[in-house]
């Protein structure tokens, strides 16, 4: 191997104008996302020797590298019914067979069905305590307006053996920059540099409207109207998979919804069926 898999994944220097835009456009602040950023890492240097960030990476890797289709869950209002449907006419061995990745609440309605989640990519503020025990790998991303999260999972950080820690900033140590803004598109770009010629991405409930899915926090129990913020940050999230998408090589594909440019693919729950045999 050239280079270590924590300097593969980290692309700060290719995204830092993206995030510095991000940061003028919402109004955040480096200095917080930096002090959440270095919080994180002393929670994972808690952790002591037996954690070593490269051999998690290689493990993640390695789990990767044996599954063919990558299946993405997002938030949106149409990840319950896709879910369902897939389960219902393929069954719970369609998800033994495919590499399951999580963004934040969406891990909960996996949980709820059963699905084995794989990973589970989140800053928190749409997972509860439970998520941790029902997943392989958890990714978690540290900003400026997440750091009392970080704090109220302390003890799960610290205690979960397969964490990885992100950031936005200059990554630090223990700490990378994968890119990606959301934790949704954040998935993609952190997936970028382990891709193998025969990965195929399928994105569930990767909406990008002006309605929220109810899985999006814990609170919610049903769908709703976005916010303005909600909405923007929607917005830059599908710009940044666009972005992205041109620079993998694989096929990217949106399951039961609508793709967000035509240069990506749509399957039906009925063509999906074309992808197992």
């Amino acid at each position: 191997m050239d280079s270590s898999l924590k300097d593969q994944i980290d692309y700060y220097v290719e995204f830092k104008e993206w995030y510095f835009n991000i940061l003028k456009d919402f109004g955040f602040s480096y200095q917080k996302d930096s002090e959440a950023c270095r919080y994180l890492s002393s929670l994972l240097n808690e952790k002591g020797i037996k954690w070593n960030l490269e051999e998690i990476l290689y493990s993640f890797n390695e789990a990767l590298e044996e599954k063919e289709m990558i299946l993405i869950y997002g938030c949106g209002p149409s990840l319950e019914e896709t879910v369902h449907k897939l389960y219902e006419n393929f069954g719970k061995n369609l998800f033994k067979s495919t590499f399951n990745l999580a963004a934040d609440g969406a891990s909960i309605l996996l949980r709820e069905k059963g699905i084995p989640i794989d990973g589970i990519f989140t800053d928190l503020d749409g997972i509860t305590e439970n998520e941790f025990s029902f997943t392989k790998f958890i990714i978690i991303h540290a900003h400026g307006d997440n750091r009392d999260k970080l704090v109220s999972f302390k003890d799960y950080i610290i205690n979960f053996p397969k964490v990885i820690g992100t950031t936005q900033v200059k990554s630090m140590g223990n700490v990378i920059n994968p890119g990606g803004f959301t934790d949704g598109d954040r998935i993609i770009f952190f997936l970028r540099s382990l891709l193998k010629s025969y990965h195929r991405l399928f994105l569930i409930g990767m909406d990008f409207n002006n309605i929220i899915g109810r899985y999006s926090k814990p609170n919610m129990s049903k769908d709703e109207m976005g916010s303005t913020n909600k909405v923007k940050k929607l917005n830059y999230a599908a710009k940044l998979i666009k972005w992205v998408g041109k620079r993998i090589s694989n096929e990217i594909y949106f399951v039961n919804s609508k793709p967000i440019e035509n240069n990506f693919k749509s399957v039906s729950i009925k063509q999906f069926k074309e992808f197992l045999y």
